[in-house]
């Protein structure tokens, strides 16, 4: 099995343990709730899979490349997880149990990324990193430069993530807001960190990923200014909330 798909799965399975132990804490673990991570399971591998294909459109190709889409499996595990309450008419929320595991898991999972793909575009900052001459669809290894290690941003990322969402999720008493924060802040953080990744772009020196996350950006941006408003996140923000 290659590299990536073993830190990939090794982080679906981080992400499950993380997800039991949090339903355990909250006293949400059930077979429903067992249920939407089985849609979650589903959705996220068939996003991974559809997304990267919609950039070769070559259907013989569509295991191989589908698995490197992060975030056509984040938009496939949301609708899965969607789709398995609905057919089970199971209507409590369950992003909060979700967003700890996620951050977890996708740290894990990016170490193969690292391991495997190009790391990101060239640079003179001490940090850069070298990736061997062959290393997929990478000009700058071919090439000996040194480039940004884009998924090692990612990678800590998450893990200051995680720390986050560990801390935040016994003042947030609001369903739902926790998994909106993490979502609102990952879309943020993949946009800026887009701009040294070494995916192509494609209009406006913009990449595929970017031009995917602008209207997720717009819609959560709009949501968490309505938290913001309505005092969800005082909390947060050591303010007194009015009882």
């Amino acid at each position: 099995m290659p590299l990536h798909e073993i830190f990939v799965g090794l982080g679906v399975f981080v992400a499950a343990v993380v997800f039991v132990r949090e339903a355990r804490r909250r006293g949400a673990l059930n077979e429903q709730s067992l249920v939407a991570v089985t849609g979650a399971l589903v959705g996220g591998a068939i996003g991974m899979r559809l997304a990267g294909w919609l950039e070769t459109l070559e259907l013989s190709e569509l295991w191989l490349y589908g698995s490197r889409s992060i975030l056509g499996g984040l938009t496939g595990a949301y609708v899965g997880v969607l789709a398995a309450k609905r057919i089970i008419g199971y209507r409590e929320r369950t992003g909060d149990l979700f967003a700890p595991a996620v951050a977890l898991g996708m740290a894990v999972g990016r170490i193969g990324c690292h391991l495997t793909e190009a790391p990101g575009r060239p640079t003179g900052l001490p940090w850069g990193v070298h990736a061997p001459a062959t290393t997929p669809e990478c000009p700058g290894c071919l090439a000996g430069q040194a480039m940004h290690p884009s998924f090692v941003y990612e990678i800590v990322f998450h893990l200051v993530a995680f720390g986050v969402l560990v801390w935040a999720r016994g003042r947030l008493t609001r369903p739902g807001e926790l998994f909106t924060l993490y979502l609102a802040g990952y879309a943020v953080f993949r946009f800026v960190v887009e701009f040294v990744r070494a995916n192509e772009t494609v209009w406006l020196d913009l990449t595929r990923p970017q031009w995917f996350l602008i209207p997720g950006m717009l819609l959560l941006g709009i949501r968490v200014t309505y938290g913001w408003r309505r005092g969800y996140y005082d909390a947060l923000l050591g303010r007194k909330v009015a009882v």
